[in-house]
């Protein structure tokens, strides 16, 4: 099956005063696949988030995204034009819902954009008239299926900080799928969860690959989860690149398991060893 490449990221650096946070960086997530980046803290993952999402200014590398919106350099458009524009979807390690609007009304809010264009920017909104009344049944639409999905029906109307922190996660997911983006971004989704939270998750992302034929960006500790979906990993450590491949090339990596256990330690691991330490969630 051809690949077809969705971000290519090249050489992209990023410092702070003296410290180099991401040292150029090169590398392509494809369309219809879960791209993993991992590495150890500090590694640079979030920095390469912040920079592809617009938080962070690129000051050297580009940003190509290729989808089926067009052609975009990420590394010249402001933050929110990322996002509405280009159709880049975000997620943060800490949960960012509006905890006291309902389920329900955090699935509207992801599609404030399209409901604003759809009322001519308040007009048509006020006066009723059959262009937003149409967008706001779809936005209504869409925001139940999603709620179906996740199982979260019975409980659309409740503030959306009440429900379970597993809940909270998937339903932040949702919200960003509410946007319609071809390339999702995902910090640490599964931070913070039991392992039948995990597997949830893990079942909502492949799913959402599959059906909605989307390209995932991922940034997760949870070897688990990482090497449960994955189709294709990028290690990152000390701001470099050390690894580039399939989950099955990348864990057993000489370099990826050196940056996660030591040099000291790796020199006495029998390679059957080393290979099988991403089951314990060590790589």
């Amino acid at each position: 099956m051809t690949r077809s490449p969705l971000l290519a990221v090249e050489h992209l650096t990023m410092r702070f005063g003296g410290l180099v946070a991401v040292d150029d960086v090169s590398f392509t997530a494809y369309d219809r696949e879960i791209t993993a980046i991992i590495g150890p803290n500090g590694a640079g993952k979030t920095t390469v988030f912040n920079c592809l999402t617009g938080f962070y200014p690129t000051p050297v590398g580009r940003l190509r995204l290729t989808g089926g919106r067009g052609e975009f350099l990420l590394e010249r458009m402001d933050g929110f034009r990322i996002a509405q524009k280009a159709g880049v979807a975000r997620t943060f390690q800490n949960i960012r819902l509006f905890p006291r609007m309902t389920v329900l009304e955090n699935l509207i809010v992801a599609q404030h954009n399209v409901l604003m264009r759809a009322s001519g920017y308040t007009a048509a909104g006020l006066l009723g008239l059959r262009r937003y009344r149409v967008a706001e049944h779809e936005a209504l639409e869409l925001a139940r299926s999603w709620l179906d999905r996740l199982g979260l029906t019975a409980q659309s109307d409740w503030e959306a900080g009440n429900l379970p922190y597993g809940s909270q996660r998937r339903l932040e997911i949702a919200r960003a799928m509410c946007t319609k983006p071809v390339l999702l971004c995902l910090d640490e989704p599964a931070a913070g969860l039991n392992p039948r939270e995990s597997a949830e998750l893990r079942g909502l992302l492949t799913e959402t690959r599959d059906q909605h034929g989307i390209g995932i960006l991922l940034i997760e500790h949870d070897m688990s989860v990482v090497m449960g979906i994955s189709d294709h990993i990028i290690v990152l450590d000390y701001g470099s690149m050390i690894a580039d491949g399939t989950p099955s090339e990348v864990r057993s990596d000489p370099a990826v398991i050196r940056a996660y256990l030591g040099e000291e330690e790796t020199e006495q691991l029998p390679p059957e060893v080393a290979g099988d330490l991403h089951q314990e969630g060590r790589i």
